[in-house]
């Protein structure tokens, strides 16, 4: 029970902030969803910035699961893109979970505690070292088509398909999502 309610006591400030960000919830708000005290969450994280750094780490493991079993079970680079991005829009077009966590938090960077800034930066700089290998492998084998080096093409796409997610929030248009990262897949097709 105890590590249920942790990762529920998680799971529940993920949501709270892909929904209000660092400074929109408090312990109070986890307690209400979750429907324990207060008392009870500070026993398993005892800061809010303990909380907070332990979903990013969590929310980074997933990714890294993620991105390990598509390098493990598809062979075609391109697809692995392809996946990557059907997994986001699909978020975004249900409105489950609809943006990343670490994405969101990078617009209140400045204000964040430096624990927190750093969880961020290692969100991104995972995610783009995944991006950059994948660009590289499909570059070598040919299924992948890129204009400058695999290092500013990661970066690039990173950017624009978070950049996609929080304009299709802004706009309230899961289409936005789709139609901006549409043309990042289209960039790498090998037949440019």
């Amino acid at each position: 029970m105890d590590n249920n309610t942790a990762v529920r006591i998680r799971e529940t400030a993920h949501d709270l902030i892909a929904e209000r960000g660092y400074f929109g919830f408090s312990y109070a708000d986890i307690a209400n969803v979750v429907g324990i005290r207060k008392a009870s969450i500070h026993h398993h994280f005892p800061s809010k910035i303990d909380l907070v750094v332990a979903t990013l780490k969590q929310y980074r493991a997933k990714l890294a699961e993620a991105a390990g079993g598509l390098d493990r079970n598809m062979a075609d680079p391109l697809q692995r893109i392809k996946l990557y991005l059907q997994y986001w829009a699909e978020c975004v077009k249900s409105n489950n979970r609809p943006i990343c966590i670490a994405a969101l938090l990078s617009t209140e960077l400045p204000a964040l505690p430096e624990e927190i800034q750093t969880e961020v930066q290692l969100h991104f700089k995972y995610l783009v070292s995944w991006i950059r290998a994948t660009l590289n492998e499909g570059s070598r084998r040919g299924d992948i088509h890129l204009e400058q080096t695999a290092e500013v093409e990661a970066q690039s796409f990173v950017a624009l398909v978070h950049g996609a997610m929080i304009s299709a929030r802004a706009l309230g248009s899961p289409a936005v999502f789709t139609s901006i990262t549409k043309g990042a897949l289209e960039r790498f097709h090998p037949s440019k």
